[in-house]
């Protein structure tokens, strides 16, 4: 491995300068979000041709106005990422900014046969026949000062994504998808991907979606109040409250203090603190009124209709040597069922390849609206 530089704050000046002439850049980061909503961002990796750079974040003079400095000149610039969507969410939630452009080797690969969820150090293995050891995935990348075998480490992991970025590209431009692989990875590039939203905070909720009246509107509320706590207190949303009592809580749908307390899932530290405020979203929820009608589970002619788009993909990816889930999930086949049309399947080269015959299929059983 080439050597790397290891930057602290008082040197971001001159890593700016140097990464301000690259138009290209490799980025990996290290966080910690066990205790926290907003993932700390802990160590940051920056390849450059010749050059590999590990930026330390938490050195003792460091400065939010230095940081903050390099962020900007770093995301003025196109990455090469690997599975990089919590890289772009560390960037976003932490200082606002998101790349300019990505290059996810990830999904570049993916295109080209590999599996859909292939790790880093395996696509290294495949590329470039280099075996890397991935020895401190648990490590403790808050703790000083990181260690020499830590920051060696780190630093692979963006040493081989500028070379992966142009043989994957050049493999991708003879089969004719290299735009492919561009229009995917911007698809990370979405900020409502990354900002906490506390109005469809009950879409995190598993089963939720079943729920309806009084049970359906409890939980929406409770779920908007937990984002909201999550993030004004930075912690993570399960220590504000796990999904268990959201959904106890709806069932039950408690009136007294008492009550809420028998809920099962709530822990009574959180029902002293924070008891009030929940049993008066409780009965606001019951007061209200809303037009939500839960989806029909699936019968037995959804499951034929979406074996059906199912085998249509599947005979589409075996002509082109992919995975189907890289063309359209099972999720976003059914979701397609229901009437969605705004996913990723019906834009871009998708509908060219297939998206359009999909909707033909939905229209001949009358599942398109208007058809």
């Amino acid at each position: 491995m080439p050597e790397f530089e290891y930057v602290e704050p008082r040197a971001y000046a001159a890593l700016a300068d140097r990464i301000s002439r690259e138009p290209v850049i490799g980025v990996d980061t290290e966080f910690m979000r066990e205790t926290t909503f907003v993932p700390e961002l802990c160590l940051l990796q920056v390849s450059a041709p010749g050059d590999i750079f590990c930026a330390d974040p938490l050195g003792e003079e460091r400065t939010r106005e230095e940081l903050g400095a390099l962020l900007r000149v770093l995301a003025d610039r196109c990455w090469v990422v690997h599975s990089g969507r919590q890289d772009i969410e560390v960037l976003y939630l932490g200082a606002g900014l998101m790349p300019r452009e990505i290059f996810d080797t990830q999904v570049a690969a993916a295109l080209l046969g590999y599996a859909p969820q292939l790790g880093y150090a395996a696509l290294v293995a495949e590329l470039f026949g280099v075996a890397i050891a991935k020895l401190h995935t648990r490590a403790d990348w808050h703790r000083r000062p990181l260690s020499p075998e830590l920051l060696e480490y780190a630093a692979e992991d963006v040493e081989y994504l500028l070379p992966a970025r142009e043989l994957l590209s050049e493999r991708l431009a003879a089969l004719g998808r290299l735009e492919w692989a561009r229009e995917d990875s911007a698809e990370l590039l979405d900020a409502t991907l990354y900002t906490p939203d506390p109005e469809t905070a009950i879409e995190r909720l598993k089963g939720a979606r079943y729920l309806k009246g009084a049970a359906r509107r409890i939980a929406a509320s409770i779920a908007a109040w937990r984002e909201s706590e999550a993030l004004a207190r930075n912690r993570p949303r399960q220590w504000i409250l796990r999904d268990a009592a959201v959904l106890e809580i709806a069932a039950a749908a408690p009136e007294t203090p008492a009550a809420l307390a028998r809920i099962p899932s709530l822990p009574p530290k959180t029902a002293r603190r924070a008891g009030r405020e929940l049993l008066r979203l409780v009965r606001a929820a019951k007061l209200a009124r809303d037009d939500y009608r839960p989806p029909a589970r699936p019968d037995e002619g959804h499951r034929d209709r979406l074996k059906a788009l199912q085998d249509r993909v599947a005979a589409v990816a075996t002509r082109l040597g992919i995975a189907p889930e890289v063309i359209a999930s099972r999720k976003e086949l059914s979701a397609a069922l229901g009437g969605e049309r705004s996913s990723r399947l019906f834009r871009g080269w998708r509908r060219e390849l297939i998206g359009d015959e999909l909707l033909a299929m939905l229209g001949s059983w009358n599942l398109v609206p208007g058809s």
